[in-house]
């Protein structure tokens, strides 16, 4: 088998079936955008949980100096009144419906909040006398959190109780939805490439029928034969996937990093660094199709 031979004929192809091709390149690109579009909003899903989602329902934020709660009367915490707070926390009362607290510092409020937002430029903003004490509670029922709320809120020294979960659950939900939406269109558009792919490839095979059967003829192998084919629809999709992980690039550069981050200092977007994650597997996923479906079609229409 000669390297040289199979790729001068896959060459060939190339320049007979330049419509075709541009067809299987747009189809591939669209359909793996899609791909790729639902694969980093999972991973903005993930980003936006962070360390405390997962694992920390219920923040109860202590007092400092800047507080405007009735609870703190503008002065920080005192170590009596966080005593009284770590007291409630381990009361027989709460008992049942906390599964486990932490307390957190505010160094290491500092620390947490530089891994969820390094990519935002809040962090060139904020220092960790900014950042408020708190302990973080996991609940056994999310659905108390009202009997955590009306056990801290009127306690001295604790500046207010969020649960944390319920503020962002809408938001995942949205992203959710948007990944979801995006999932669907791409294995439609999967569906529509892997088709169009197999019809250039078809089309390509009879146009060289002749050639292809004095080639069986004179004693070429199958491999031989279907190579070109096969590389002709391999190029044709990664050429796609390479303008796919493009976009995506520019999109979250232009659109997620220079504006929404920019916008909302507060959310912990993903960055320009994850779409060098999900690329790879954009063109792994062009190349696996792309050549299914030209193995497919061939064994149909190379038959001598």
């Amino acid at each position: 088998m000669k390297l040289g031979f199979i790729l001068r004929e896959a060459a060939k192809g190339l320049r007979q079936n330049v419509v075709m091709v541009v067809s299987v390149v747009l189809v591939t690109f669209v359909s793996l955008t899609f791909v790729g579009a639902s694969a980093l909003l999972q991973l903005q899903i993930n980003q936006m949980k962070g360390y405390w989602y997962d694992r920390m329902e219920v923040a109860v934020y202590l007092c400092d100096d800047s507080s405007s709660s009735t609870n703190c009367a503008g002065k920080e915490v005192t170590d009596a009144q966080r005593q009284n707070i770590e007291k409630v926390l381990k009361s027989e009362q709460l008992a049942p419906y906390i599964k486990e607290y932490a307390y957190e510092s505010k160094d290491q409020a500092y620390k947490n909040f530089l891994d969820q937002y390094k990519n935002s430029s809040l962090v060139d903003q904020i220092t960790p006398e900014q950042l408020p004490e708190s302990y973080r509670v996991a609940l056994v029922d999310p659905e108390k959190y009202p009997v955590i709320n009306e056990a801290l809120s009127t306690v001295d020294g604790v500046d207010s109780v969020v649960d944390q979960r319920e503020l962002l659950e809408k938001v995942f939900q949205l992203v959710r939805v948007a990944s979801a939406a995006a999932a669907v269109v791409a294995i439609v558009m999967i569906v529509c490439a892997v088709l169009l792919t197999g019809t250039t490839i078809q089309l390509s095979a009879m146009h060289r029928r002749l050639e292809t059967t004095i080639m069986r003829l004179v004693g070429a192998s199958k491999a031989t034969i279907q190579l070109p084919f096969i590389i002709e629809g391999v190029i044709a999709s990664l050429i796609g996937g390479v303008l796919a992980s493009g976009t995506l690039w520019l999109l979250l550069k232009f659109l997620v990093e220079d504006k929404l981050a920019s916008e909302n200092v507060g959310v912990a977007f993903i960055s320009t660094n994850e779409v060098w994650l999900v690329a790879p597997g954009l063109l792994i996923i062009g190349i696996v199709l792309a050549t299914i479906s030209s193995v497919v079609t061939l064994k149909r229409y190379l038959k001598v």
